[in-house]
């Protein structure tokens, strides 16, 4: 899954592709590298950031998704959205999936729009929300406290008739550094679910953090971290670099 970042504050490419020449630019070539899906975000949701309104989300993105639904039809789109008013508008336009950092907890709607439609829904765990997630996250047991999170918002979903669902720990999502690695160590044990598993680890903190980089040189870091992924259950790869995680992903496959 290739990341469409249409923000001007991105942790990593904020600003890169706010413009639609660039943003169709970047499609094409996303799909070219072997992207199956492509994440479409106007948001930014970095430690710090503000939940955005969703009538300001609606002006951010729509008049690119028009365009890029138009041009391209050879793969997925994804909006990266908690808001159900735009879930709902991306897909009755086309979109494929929506992608939900909060798994319906910022919006106590999204749940009975999506049960509307038969799409995959992505759902993500956080603690807290962006601007206070990060301001010293704990846990008893962060594994099994993410386990029980997912295991309520699943049974609801399900009760709901959403069946179609991707799980995502949420990693660097109301997570230290440690409770990170922690998450990536016992990944299997998401595998209970019979859900595919998502990870979005691509140039994170975590990464450039422990290598006393940024993010701009964590890509090697992001590889490695990939492979281990896969080993431990991983299904999709959230990556701002496909060709890359592509690459990962062929090595990774002449192993098994």
């Amino acid at each position: 899954m290739g990341i469409l970042n249409l923000t001007e504050n991105s942790f990593y490419d904020g600003g890169k592709y706010n413009s639609l020449k660039k943003c169709l630019y970047q499609c094409e070539k996303m799909i070219k590298e072997g992207a199956h899906f492509i994440d479409i975000g106007v948001h930014s949701s970095k430690p710090g950031s503000k939940i955005i309104d969703p009538k300001h989300e609606k002006i951010l993105l729509l008049p690119y998704l028009y365009e890029i639904l138009k041009e391209f039809n050879e793969v997925f789109f994804s909006i990266d959205t908690y808001n159900s008013e735009i879930a709902k508008i991306s897909i009755e336009m086309g979109i494929s999936i929506i992608n939900d950092i909060s798994a319906g907890s910022i919006d106590d709607k999204m749940f009975s729009i999506l049960s509307k439609y038969d799409i995959p829904y992505i759902m993500m765990h956080m603690k807290g929300k962006p601007d206070v997630m990060q301001k010293n996250p704990e846990y008893d047991n962060v594994t099994g406290e993410i386990i029980d999170f997912l295991s309520k918002k699943i049974k609801y979903a399900n009760k709901l008739g959403i069946k179609n669902i991707i799980i995502d720990p949420g990693f660097g999502f109301g997570k230290s550094e440690s409770h990170n690695y922690e998450l990536l160590k016992n990944l299997r044990d998401f595998e209970k679910f019979n859900y595919p598993i998502l990870v979005g680890l691509s140039r994170k903190s975590m990464i450039y953090k422990k290598l006393n980089t940024s993010p701009e040189f964590a890509l090697n870091g992001t590889t490695a971290i990939h492979a281990w992924a896969l080993e431990r259950g991983a299904k999709i790869l959230r990556v701002h670099d496909v060709k890359e995680a592509k690459e990962c992903i062929t090595l990774w496959k002449s192993l098994q």
